[in-house]
């Protein structure tokens, strides 16, 4: 099989990407390199002193680059909501939503909404942020989110009570074992995240598949990037204040781990559902390829009742109407 390189990524002139994260680490080489194939990148960070500094980098070396900055703190459900409308009073259309963002292995703490802090910014940032976005990727034929997860989904459990069809009869428990697990374990409550984004982004997709939408969803995952995401590790894996001193052979660059995501979000023969990840010892390096998620992340039961219990967390539901959709083969592919 040929291995794939960022020459096989078409040209992205005219349109348009929202990464978050896209500050540092694999968001920032992911909005770069889709930034170097002509694309609109909106970074969409945290700390948006970085995100300007990420910005001027990308137009130093792509001049004629189109950068955008939006704040977005994923762990608050008002800074989503307020990112999105700040995405929206500058764009009608999303071509690409990029939702990397993350942290991994934080010491026991809550988003400002009172969720685990690991689960309300892995998953439940992203599904409001996804949600309140939505109608401007149905717009464009095509389009395409790329949900970023983790080798880490398959260490990950997640059991919701059973969540009945209707929603007015929902009992569901309000910062239950989803955001409040009685033990916490920061390795455990990372994977159980990861393995959210994989639920979310599979079950995206069967509901867009079910509405007959255009825009596909996708989940893509870095290997072991050499990136800040990794400075909660354990102090015995620490060289000079970084993970990777002991795992250097099995990991790989930022840039990289990006190519996992940039497939994902760019390859013409990718579909919705689809799962990227590099295809060497442990998904840890080698060239980004398809692969196979683990049996637990596509368990269509887990599936559903993670998004109605996001739902009802986030209180942000997902409307596929298509009055909003243009014709079809009015605009290729994203």
């Amino acid at each position: 099989m040929t291995e794939w390189t960022l020459a096989g990524a078409p040209d992205l002139r005219g349109r348009m990407a929202v990464v978050t994260g896209a500050n540092t680490g694999v968001g920032y080489e992911t909005a770069r390199l889709l930034a170097g194939r002509g694309a609109a990148v909106v970074l969409a960070c945290r700390d948006l002193d970085k995100a300007q500094h990420a910005a001027d980098r990308i137009r130093g070396e792509t001049p004629d680059a189109r950068v955008g900055l939006v704040h977005l703190n994923l762990a608050s459900l008002a800074s989503v909501r307020q990112a999105a409308a700040d995405v929206r009073s500058g764009h009608q259309r999303i071509d690409l939503l990029v939702n990397n963002a993350g942290v991994m292995r934080t010491p026991n703490r809550r988003t400002e909404d009172g969720f685990e802090l690991q689960l309300g910014t892995n998953h439940l940032g992203h599904f409001a942020l996804t949600g309140l976005l939505l109608d401007l990727l149905l717009a464009v034929p095509g389009s395409r989110i790329v949900t970023v997860t983790s080798p880490a989904h398959r260490q990950g459990k997640i059991d919701i009570g059973h969540q009945p069809d209707e929603p007015s009869q929902a009992e569901h428990v309000q910062a239950g074992q989803l955001t409040s697990p009685q033990r916490y374990r920061a390795g455990a409550a990372y994977a159980r995240s990861k393995l959210a984004n994989l639920l979310f982004a599979y079950e995206l997709q069967r509901r867009l598949t079910a509405a007959g939408a255009q825009t596909l969803s996708l989940a893509a995952h870095p290997g072991g990037s050499r990136t800040e995401l990794n400075r909660h590790m354990p102090a015995w894996t620490l060289a000079r204040g970084r993970w990777w001193g002991v795992w250097r052979p099995i990991t790989h660059s930022a840039q990289h781990g990006a190519l996992s995501v940039v497939r994902a979000a760019t390859d013409p023969d990718a579909a919705g559902g689809d799962y990227y990840r590099p295809d060497g010892f442990l998904e840890f390096t080698g060239s980004p390829a398809r692969g196979e998620s683990s049996a637990r992340s596509h368990d269509p039961d887990t599936q559903r009742r993670l998004w109605a219990e996001s739902q009802q967390l986030t209180g942000v539901s997902y409307d596929f109407a298509p009055t909003t959709w243009p014709e079809r083969g009015s605009r290729e592919r994203a």
